[in-house]
């Protein structure tokens, strides 16, 4: 039995739909939630409200430089993403100092 090639152009034309149709299911299913607003939080709150997945690059902004060991003694002044933007598989960068300083000025 022969096609004719209506036919296959209509073949074409579904399965092409049908593939960007996945294809963009597939691209908001990676966008993944939102990014929760952290500034002003504890540290350790971070750790527990972002999936354990994702990586976390927590960085001293005091002006010290120092090594962040213990979540618990450090709040969060800066984040990366915003909030509200969508987490992507990223890494998401943390701007911490200890608890009782004040966050460093813009």
């Amino acid at each position: 039995m022969s096609v004719g090639p209506r036919v296959r152009r209509a073949g074409v034309v579904v399965g092409g739909a049908a593939a960007a149709t996945l294809m963009a299911v597939t691209t908001a299913a990676a966008a993944g939630p939102p990014m929760p607003e952290l500034r002003g939080r504890g540290l350790m709150h971070v750790f527990s409200t972002l999936d354990y997945r994702t990586r976390v690059d927590v960085r001293d902004i005091g002006g010290a430089h120092r090594h962040v060991l213990w979540p618990l003694s450090w709040k969060v002044c800066t984040q990366s993403p915003a909030a509200g933007q969508r987490l992507d598989g990223g890494p998401v960068t943390i701007g911490v100092v200890k608890n009782g300083e004040r966050c460093p000025k813009k």
